[in-house]
């Protein structure tokens, strides 16, 4: 039995795609990739996928724009509030037993959740011994990051998850609002290093105590999903903090064993719990 059309111009132009480029979708989830290849097509005038490889091959200023389709750009401030009131209320207490922090947020998209965490740190007075690193695959997402500008339409949004995430003020207090868009404090990302970095093919770069990658993982294969979680695996030290998106678990990764438990409602988990800095501390003080 052979391939059908529509599957072999989608196979070529994703080969295409990263041996031009280096961008690899091979393993995102086909029904997704399928999903935003058809918009792309639609949106550059292309009648077929092949039109759109021609264009991608032959016209360089097109890959940025089609990033902005084959990866995720939708998320808000402190969503799933209640993943952030359980990471201020029982990830944070072991956190502090750490004299300095690194957080990674892969997959930052346009900072989002990179703002939420470095006001959560802010207001548990931890920002200053702590290191963000904010890293996408889309180098124009890293520079909307790094700007920290969003539509003021969506500050009511960003507000209300912020109290229900037991924010200690008002969310007002961390931007600046004018001609229609909210400027956030660029003090917040003043400890944040911005990086272009694919979790299809790039390594770890860093040891951090906190990863947070939501929904993500949602988007990959099977296989792809466990390379992330090895990268994320690999980056964490023993009794460091793992958080996915709601529909995301380690359940079925081969990398399970790594991990325990910490909040299953909430996908928090924690590398190698039982020998974890924290007991490490305690049996110290004992």
């Amino acid at each position: 039995m052979t391939d059908a059309p529509d599957d072999i111009e989608l196979n070529l132009l994703l080969s295409a795609i990263r041996q031009r480029y280096g961008y690899d979708f091979h393993g995102y989830s086909r029904p997704s990739v399928t999903r935003r290849l058809q918009r792309a097509q639609s949106y550059f005038g292309c009648d077929s996928l092949s039109m759109l490889q021609h264009r991608v091959l032959h016209d360089p200023s097109t890959m940025p724009q089609l990033l902005n389709f084959m990866t995720v750009q939708v998320s808000e401030m402190f969503r799933d509030p209640s993943y952030f009131r359980t990471l201020r209320e029982t990830v944070i207490p072991h956190l502090r037993t750490y004299p300095s922090l690194k957080v990674w947020v892969a997959g930052c998209s346009e900072g989002e959740e990179l703002y939420s965490l470095a006001i959560l740190f802010r207001e548990e007075g931890l920002e200053e011994k702590t290191i963000f690193y904010a890293t996408d695959v889309n180098p124009d997402a890293v520079k909307r990051a790094k700007a920290g500008i969003y539509a003021m339409d969506r500050i009511p949004l960003f507000t209300r998850n912020h109290a229900a995430a037991g924010g200690k003020v008002s969310l007002a207090e961390y931007y600046t609002a004018a001609y229609g868009r909210a400027v956030f404090d660029k003090t917040l990302r003043a400890r944040t290093v911005f990086a272009e970095h694919n979790l299809v093919s790039d390594q770890v770069f860093a040891e951090v105590q906190l990863v947070s990658c939501r929904n993500v993982l949602i988007y990959f294969d099977r296989e792809l999903q466990d390379r992330a979680i090895g990268l994320f695996k690999d980056s964490l030290p023993r009794g460091g903090f793992l958080g996915l998106g709601s529909r995301e678990s380690l359940r079925f990764s081969k990398y399970f064993s790594n991990f325990a438990d910490f909040s299953p409602a909430e996908r928090i988990y924690r590398r190698d719990v039982a020998h974890s800095h924290s007991e490490v501390t305690a049996h110290a003080l004992a």
